[in-house]
């Protein structure tokens, strides 16, 4: 009875041991993790279950959450990044996002921009998520500012659309290659109603364009830059 009293006492340390051996190692790897993702720089600006630090004025139901995405069909909405990183206003940066679409799809990636209650965002440049709809535009241009007629990636299938903004150049990037780079002209004059349509500082937004559209985006990240 001795020698297994002993036993059993001996086993308890030995488990109590390993826990806080674990316990230790999974604080570390935290650690290690934190630090890895500070010095990477990048910051998730959708938690991928909600529609929390983003905000949507008319034809709210355009936008929804599920299953790790951001899901716009409806009617014309966008939806702006209200959070807490940078206080939404951004100048310098590199943005990504993976993103599907479907036949048909029309949406865009606003840069520069602010909230607005509804229809077009007047400030900033729309970088255009489209390969199938009817208009001509193609994913990765700078809307009305450098348009794009080549299809770079496919309906129905993830991929990842870069930004960087640095100074006065815009550089797109879809899948790892570059298929716009553009540096915007000292005192850029822009016809009337698209004044703002210029760099200069503010957040992110969705396009919904119209109720035949069906686009999806995840993994939505920055990297302030200086």
């Amino acid at each position: 009875m001795p020698f297994g009293v002993i036993q059993k006492t001996d086993l308890m340390k030995i488990t109590k041991n390993l826990i806080c051996c674990c316990f230790i190692t999974c604080c570390l790897l935290s650690c290690s993790v934190s630090k890895h993702h500070a010095a990477d720089g990048w910051v998730a600006l959708f938690d991928g279950h909600s529609l929390n630090n983003w905000k949507v004025g008319d034809n709210a139901e355009t936008f929804s959450a599920d299953s790790g995405m951001i899901i716009v069909h409806g009617k014309t909405a966008h939806l702006f990044y209200v959070g807490p990183v940078m206080d939404h206003n951004f100048k310098n940066f590199e943005f990504k996002a993976d993103v599907m679409t479907h036949k048909g799809t029309n949406s865009g990636i606003y840069i520069h921009t602010g909230y607005q209650q509804g229809g077009w965002p007047a400030k900033g440049y729309e970088v255009q998520v489209n390969n199938t709809h009817t208009d001509w535009i193609r994913t990765g241009s700078l809307y009305g500012i450098v348009n794009i007629k080549e299809v770079y990636v496919k309906d129905n299938e993830w991929f990842t659309m870069h930004i960087t903004v640095q100074g006065k150049r815009v550089i797109v990037k879809l899948n790892d290659r570059v298929v716009l780079d553009y540096t915007e002209p000292e005192n850029v004059q822009r016809d009337k109603g698209d004044e703002q349509r210029v760099l200069s500082s503010g957040t992110f937004a969705l396009q919904g364009h119209d109720p035949n559209s069906l686009t999806f985006f995840k993994n939505i990240m920055v990297k302030p830059l200086p």
